[in-house]
């Protein structure tokens, strides 16, 4: 028995992808239990990973990468067609959106920084994860110089993500709103004609693999561009930027010259959810190892405090949609959730609408939202 249990944990439990599988197989199962009409989803996996990870459990770090791009880029693909006809409408307000919510997280870290006293370092790093941004990550250890930033980040990340994700499915459910009907005015309020590709276009495979991989190329040279920013640091797209943009241009233009772009959509859909799935193992086995020890040794309020730096930004962001700019409840939910930078709740946005054009306003508060956090970061973690 000894040695069987020694052959299993040794072979089969030591095997990489024994446990991203296994991962993803107890993640959907957690995730498609439902309470009081709630479920998390393929958020799921992330709670999963988070156990694993606690375990000393890992899997390659180009899991999670590769399942980054994959999601992105299917969102940008499917987005496309809509993006910049809904941008152009809405444009103001996706801005201030972005603006608003990353204001009201800066806000909130630095009253729980004078109130509480809670070093600026951690802090820093919570917002990072309350706003499940990396590259905010990577500004704030940046400018604070204090790996203790991505111990903040690894404390508020899952309710970052899980948050979020409740949120969208929530406020449809409080506020009664019957999502056929909602549906229905949205894609006629943002709907465009998609002009059929001729016969005579060239298609690289049938089923638009090829396209797919030419995006998220020229998607992962995007990201490696450069800004510079004020205070010597600089900005890039990142892996979850540049990706998204090709994407979204490829999928608007559809073509070049004789050669088709088009993309099977039950390709992208099920890149979208497999890619999402791949990003949440990756990032949770990663915030697992530790996290217990983290919290014990720092306090369990710190949670708290990253929960109120995803909550309130994400209140007050909705409220301004819905009472001030107007927007309709998809774009609103929509522009939260690239506001919030949270990847995880458009996977659960689509399905709560079901509708992918939701990922138009997504994609179009989303940059501004990256570009904002990484300065806030940068901001607190040097003058306070």
């Amino acid at each position: 028995m000894e040695t069987l249990i020694t052959w299993f944990t040794e072979s089969v439990m030591g095997n990489p992808l024994m446990i991203t599988f296994l991962i993803l197989s107890l993640g959907y199962i957690i995730g498609s239990i439902k309470i009081a009409g709630l479920e998390l989803g393929t958020a799921g996996v992330l709670l999963v990973a988070l156990v694993f990870g606690h375990f000393g459990y890992s899997v390659p770090s180009v899991v999670g990468d590769l399942g980054l791009i994959a999601f992105v880029t299917a969102v940008g693909f499917i987005a496309g067609p809509k993006f910049f006809r809904n941008f152009k409408v809405n444009a103001k307000s996706y801005i201030l959106l972005g603006v608003i919510v990353i204001a009201a997280g800066a806000l909130t870290t630095i009253g729980i920084i004078k109130v509480f006293n809670i070093p600026t370092d951690i802090s820093v790093g919570m917002m990072a994860g309350a706003l499940t941004s990396t590259p905010g990550l990577g500004a704030a250890i940046e400018a604070t110089g204090s790996d203790l930033a991505s111990v903040g980040y690894g404390i508020a990340y899952p309710f970052g993500v899980v948050g979020v994700v409740l949120f969208v499915q929530l406020v449809p459910k409080i506020l009664k709103i019957d999502i056929d009907k909602e549906k229905e005015k949205f894609e006629a309020a943002s709907g465009v004609e998609v002009k059929e590709e001729g016969k005579s276009l060239f298609c690289i495979d049938s089923f638009g693999f090829g396209a797919f991989a030419v995006a998220i190329v020229l998607g992962i040279i995007l990201a490696k561009i450069t800004i510079p920013l004020p205070g010597g640091t600089s900005f890039a797209l990142g892996t979850s930027g540049g990706p998204l943009i090709a994407g979204l241009v490829m999928g608007h233009f559809g073509k070049v010259g004789k050669v088709s772009l088009k993309v099977k959509k039950s390709v992208l859909e099920a890149m979208r959810e497999f890619g999402l799935a791949l990003f949440l193992m990756g990032a949770g086995v990663k915030g697992g190892a530790g996290f217990v020890e983290t919290l014990s040794k720092h306090g369990a309020m710190l949670f708290v405090y990253g929960a109120l730096i995803t909550l309130i930004p994400m209140f007050i962001g909705y409220i301004i949609a819905a009472k001030v700019l107007k927007l309709s409840i998809f774009n609103n939910l929509g522009s939260i959730c690239g506001g919030m930078t949270s990847t995880p709740a458009l996977g659960t946005l689509v399905k709560v609408t079901k509708t992918d054009d939701v990922a138009s306003a997504y994609a179009a508060t989303y940059p501004v939202a990256l570009v904002c956090v990484v300065l806030v970061c940068q901001f607190i973690g040097k003058f306070l």
